[in-house]
């Protein structure tokens, strides 16, 4: 069998990407919240350890991906969204 479980936290953790090095997994969750929101996207090494959060919205971030050249991650966002419902699409510099 060669599949092996990366987290093991409460909540969930989904959506995942490697990262341009394929060092590590970016995915979305919202293990740090009881009431299942929000969702931020967090980094862990490939044997589950070295656990990162790298957004800190109080609303929903998950979908991110890497453009081809790894400089750039495209995530999308409930954030700015004055108070509705909507979700856009976002670009951030990927700085490692």
């Amino acid at each position: 069998n060669n599949v092996r479980q990366v987290t093991n936290m409460p909540g969930a953790n989904w959506a995942p990407v490697f990262t341009p090095d394929g060092k590590q997994i970016l995915f979305a969750s919202n293990y740090e919240y009881e009431r299942g929101f929000p969702f931020n996207l967090y980094l862990i090494n490939l044997d589950g350890t070295g656990l990162e959060k790298v957004t800190y919205s109080n609303m929903f971030d998950a979908f991110a991906m890497f453009s081809p050249d790894g400089k750039y991650l495209v995530f999308c966002s409930n954030r700015n969204n004055g108070g509705t419902r909507d979700t856009n699409v976002f670009v951030a510099e990927w700085v490692d």
